[in-house]
């Protein structure tokens, strides 16, 4: 059997109906193997004696009721000759099969979200890994034990050779190493989740995530080597036998093949996720891709499709579109590319990419290093990408900032990677860390990341504060002497615009989501306030007057909150507790209160007080009894923006998400109040719950965050609402491939395409463009 070194298509199986989330080689047949399906579906395939060296379907597995996300075959024994094949799902469940049943032989039930990678072992051992933080060791249709450590889902799991040896990959960026059910190690290094894990050998395993890297590891602890070619996540590995080559699969629409080290070929795909891939025994490889089609690469001559499939592959490779921001094509000018010409230079590597220039459009192309010429990869869609995309690359990530650093003279310099949504205090103490320098340094280089970036937050809204007729400020609940316009992107702290070297001067891909950090309503006019109170309380009805006392107790109270970080004494227990009776004030009069219980939830020590977890209930019941559709508007926007500004404490951020249904469910409701201010608070309230929910796997929370800012969107018209609905939306689909698929199906898309044409202002349009990138 000839072979020729290099993988050309064998054939292409268009088998689901939906994107191909699982592969894994089946023991038996010979040469079989399944795959697995958003279309809740699982097939085996057997190769089959036709010319067109492909494969039929043996099997149709159904048992899920929603996506099933991944697969694997449990080795046969005495009692299943044949093997099993287990399928996880995003019902929670995990399906048992037999090869010759469609319906599951039983389902194991016991994760409490999707379940998303699945491993075998000896035995009948079967361990999952699931998004609700944990993995599970199964035998004999019961769960053995849970393995609860990480913080976040738990993408990809594996059983070593190593009799009771597990590992587990998640989105807290770790993998843990796990003997007899409990943590024994834990490795880091990868900056982004971990998505994949494949074992080498007893004492060997690689891993792969969406930090573009993949790392060999000692199970010892030791990252012994680190691999950099993909330009976007990377999904899955699997290893040939020899125990050295593997491949990969991710984002970046390719299949890559790994020699000695090395990637050694790059196979594009016209599917943007390949999201699978399993090495058959014979040697073939099969990829499972977004555009749920199956396709078999091999390095057999006489296995390799036709000229006519290969001709056919390659028009549809060619015919495809490449957005700049996903593929590794870097910034794009038209006015610098070359011609067609530049097509008759050879290229230095398998894989390597060449833009040309052909009229108005732009051309991609890949060099083939076994057939020695330029193929078509697709048309590139968007032009420039410079208001998009990162276009600094550092060891195998883009990056918006790579900055050089000279700490010593005359010493070697530095290299400072730096993306705008992290923390510079964060980045620059791991770059300190890194490079093992003295953490004195740590102002300094905070300081320098800051002056040459361009920050941005969320602006308030600004209330309309004038008196009309006086031209004086007048009292607003919730409003401020001086409230400030929305921070650009000029410096912070200068106001001026960030120097920027030649080599940096791009705008940053995304400032806007996600937004994790709370977004709270500081402005306060402590004397309006004040005044308003007395001039109400002085005409209340005499059961409902407040004693001179208890005002003032109320002023003291508000002054001591009011400003942050105040050389005013904090608030005592009997102030907290005469605000809390205060805000049962009748509702024609209480809105004065409310405003004061706004500001106060700031504080550390009222937040603990009034959200702690006996009084937390009330405080929201009573919030919500406030925001009933009948309500008085001014209350109702001031316990929104209370409950918003509770976020900012430990106490307030656990209470509201508790009570999240409850509260969502009742702030959706005021959507459909005609007024602006509600909208603003409404939208501040979503984004808040999308911020703390953006690193948890809770769908059916996310889901909810979905519907309340769609839901939204339709009757919301002021231009701030809907900017911070968007960036709600925005900060709950990021990074969530689940999240992105439920907006679209709730046509998320089509409802905010309005207003990605919107320029003023610029930032609504600007995040709007980003939010439907992020649904493509």
């Amino acid at each position: 059997m000839a072979s020729s070194n290099s993988y050309k298509l064998r054939c292409s199986i268009p088998g689901h109906e939906m994107d191909v989330r699982g592969l894994a080689a089946a023991a038996f047949p010979e040469g079989a193997f399944v795959s697995v399906s958003r279309d809740r579906t699982g097939r085996v395939w057997v190769p089959n004696s036709s010319p067109d060296r492909g494969f039929t379907e043996m099997h149709c597995m159904s048992g899920h009721s929603n996506f099933v996300s991944c697969v694997c075959i449990i080795a046969p024994n005495e009692t299943y000759p044949r093997g099993l094949v287990a399928t996880g799902g995003n019902d929670n469940n995990i399906c048992i099969f037999t090869l010759d049943q469609p319906q599951p032989l039983f389902t194991l039930k016991g994760h409490k979200n999707a379940v998303c990678t699945l491993s075998s072992g000896k035995f009948g051992t079967l361990l999952s890994g699931s998004w609700d933080t944990t993995a599970k060791v199964w035998l004999n249709e019961k769960c053995m034990m849970t393995l609860q450590g990480h913080t976040a889902a738990v993408w990809a799991v594996v059983i070593l050779p190593e009799q009771g040896l597990m590992l587990s990959g998640s989105a807290d960026k770790t993998i843990k190493l796990w003997k007899a059910g409990r943590c024994e190690k834990t490795f880091t290094g990868h900056e982004d989740c971990v998505r994949g894990l494949a074992v080498i050998s007893n004492t060997e395993f690689f891993s792969c995530s969406n930090d573009t890297s993949i790392r060999r590891w000692l199970v010892t602890g030791e990252c012994v080597q680190v691999y950099y070619s993909h330009t976007n996540y990377i999904y899955s590995l699997a290893v040939f036998p020899n125990s050295q080559d593997f491949v990969s699969t991710g984002e970046d629409r390719t299949v890559r093949i790994w020699r000695k080290g090395e990637c050694a070929q790059t196979i594009r795909l016209p599917a943007q996720s390949v999201w699978c891939c399993c090495i058959l025994p014979n040697g073939d490889i099969a990829i499972g891709a977004s555009d749920g089609i199956i396709r078999v690469f091999t390095e057999a001559e006489d296995r390799m499709a036709g000229a006519e499939d290969l001709q056919a592959f390659e028009d549809e490779l060619s015919k495809a579109t490449i957005d700049p921001k996903t593929g590794d094509l870097g910034d794009i000018k038209m006015e610098d590319l070359p011609g067609r010409e530049h097509l008759n230079e050879p290229g230095n590597r398998d894989g390597q990419t060449r833009l040309i220039k052909d009229g108005q459009k732009v051309e991609a192309y890949q060099w083939s290093v076994s057939d020695g010429r330029w193929m078509k990869i697709g048309d590139v869609v968007g032009g420039s990408n410079q208001q998009t995309s990162k276009s600094v690359m550092y060891e195998g990530k883009e990056y918006d900032y790579v900055f050089t650093i000279d700490v010593n003279e005359g010493g070697p310099s530095m290299k400072l990677p730096y993306n705008v949504s992290e923390d510079p205090w964060l980045t620059a103490h791991n770059f300190l860390q890194k490079n093992d320098l003295s953490p004195m340094f740590l102002d300094q280089v905070a300081n320098f990341i800051i002056e040459n970036t361009k920050g941005h937050v969320v602006g308030p809204a600004q209330p309309a504060g004038g008196d009309p007729f006086t031209g004086s400020g007048r009292y607003i609940p919730g409003s401020g002497p001086n409230p400030s316009a929305p921070v650009g992107v000029a410096d912070p702290f200068t106001g001026g615009g960030a120097y920027s070297s030649s080599a940096l001067r791009q705008t940053a891909t995304n400032i806007y989501f996600p937004k994790t950090d709370g977004v709270t309503f500081e402005q306060a006019n402590s004397s309006q306030i004040i005044a308003k109170l007395k001039e109400l309380n002085g005409g209340a009805p005499q059961e409902h007057k407040l004693s001179e006392e208890i005002v003032e107790s109320l002023e003291k109270l508000l002054l001591s909150v009011s400003v942050p970080g105040s050389s005013e004494p904090p608030p005592t227990i009997q102030q907290i507790n005469l605000l809390w009776k205060a805000s049962h004030w009748p509702d024609d009069i209480v809105f004065p209160v409310l405003d004061i219980m706004r500001l106060a939830v700031r504080h550390p020590q009222v937040n603990e007080s009034l959200c702690g977890e006996a009084e937390g209930v009330q405080l929201c019941n009573h919030l919500l009894s406030l925001m009933r559709p009948e309500g008085r508007p001014a209350n109702q926007m001031l316990a929104l923006r209370t409950l918003s500004n509770c976020f900012s404490g430990r106490h307030g951020r656990a209470l509201l998400m508790a009570q999240r249904e409850t509260v969502l469910s009742r702030a959706a409701d005021l959507a459909t109040v005609c007024n602006k201010n509600i909208h603003i608070a409404l939208a501040t309230l979503v984004l808040n719950y999308a911020g703390c929910l953006h690193s948890q796997p809770d769908l059916e929370a996310k889901a909810q965050c979905l519907s309340v800012a769609s839901r939204a969107l339709e009757t919301v018209q002021d231009k701030e609402a809907v900017f911070r609905l968007l960036v709600a939306l925005g900060t709950t689909v990021a990074s969530d491939q689940t999240a992105k698929d439920l907006a679209r199906s709730l046509g998320v898309n089509s409802q905010i395409s309005k207003y990605s044409s919107v320029s003023d202002p610029a930032k609504v349009g600007e995040c709007c463009q980003l939010v439907l990138k992020e649904l493509q």
